[in-house]
């Protein structure tokens, strides 16, 4: 298994400087193509207007969206014209509530997905919308880049986050290109359960998974010592100087549309390190 097909969704030039980045070295390591979307939205809730409005406010809206859409396809264009990659990239305008279907439906056909980190400056809740049409409606990994990781040219510790469950196996099994790569897997388990399947020997199996794939994986048991299991998570990163974290994403169906539940919310609202995620 590798990567052959990357994408990316631009919304902002100054915040996807960093996930472009990722983007282009992860392109070039696996020797495969980029595909950048540059997204125009338009964020208008059209009851909010008074009577009369509405058609005027949304012609403005989305002329204003497929200019921001424009500016950032060309601000692509100047970036990736230098590269020694395959890259594409276009355009496109979508309203906030019709992300997950355009975004699905494109992200499907990748091998991952690199996105900036949906929390904090100059996000708003598109780059959240973003990140889970990719998630659940694209059903495809995505690997999370915080502001200031430029590239992701060195992978030399990764940690996994393990606790048994269907979204973390399927994450790891979508990372196993990056996890070859490493020089160490650090399978990492928080409070296992005392009468669990794994009981006797956690993340033996899995370590066992990975070894058979050339990975060198090492077990960390860890106490639950912080309210949140995120924070040991990341805490754990830190102190062991990881470049990356591997975990499952979850999330919970409001009226029909999956949406991230709040352990894998906190975690990257806190990532330090590029998170790779995958439900």
């Amino acid at each position: 298994m590798s990567y052959k097909s990357i994408f990316t969704i631009v919304t902002d030039p100054v915040v996807a400087a960093s996930q472009l980045d990722t983007a282009v070295a992860v392109a070039r390591r696996e020797d495969a193509h980029l595909e950048v979307l540059c997204l125009g939205v338009d964020r208008t809730q059209t009851g909010y207007y008074y009577a009369g409005a509405t058609a005027f406010i949304h012609q403005e809206t989305i002329e204003r969206a497929e200019e921001e859409a424009k500016a950032a396809e060309a601000w692509v264009r100047g970036r990736l014209g230098s590269e020694d990659i395959r890259w594409s990239v276009e355009s496109a305008v979508a309203q906030l509530g019709a992300i997950g279907s355009l975004i699905g439906a494109r992200a499907r056909f990748a091998d991952l997905v690199v996105l900036a980190k949906p929390y904090g400056p100059g996000r708003g809740q598109d780059a959240e919308s973003i990140v889970e049409a990719a998630l659940f409606d694209g059903q495809v990994p995505v690997l999370v880049v915080p502001d200031g990781v430029r590239e992701l040219a060195s992978t030399r510790r990764i940690v996994v986050a393990w606790n048994q469950s269907t979204e973390a196996l399927t994450a790891i099994r979508r990372a196993l290109p990056i996890l070859r790569a490493a020089d160490l897997v650090d399978i990492t388990i928080i409070d296992p359960p005392t009468h669990g399947p794994e009981r006797s020997d956690p993340g033996g199996q899995l370590s066992q998974m990975l070894a058979r794939h050339g990975i060198k994986a090492e077990v960390s048991v860890l106490a639950r010592t912080m309210p949140r299991v995120s924070d040991v998570i990341n805490r754990h990163a830190r102190e062991t100087n990881a470049d990356m974290v591997v975990m499952g994403a979850y999330g919970h169906s409001r009226f029909r549309e999956a949406i991230l539940g709040g352990a894998t919310r906190h975690m990257l609202e806190m990532a330090e390190v590029s998170v790779l995620m995958a439900h």
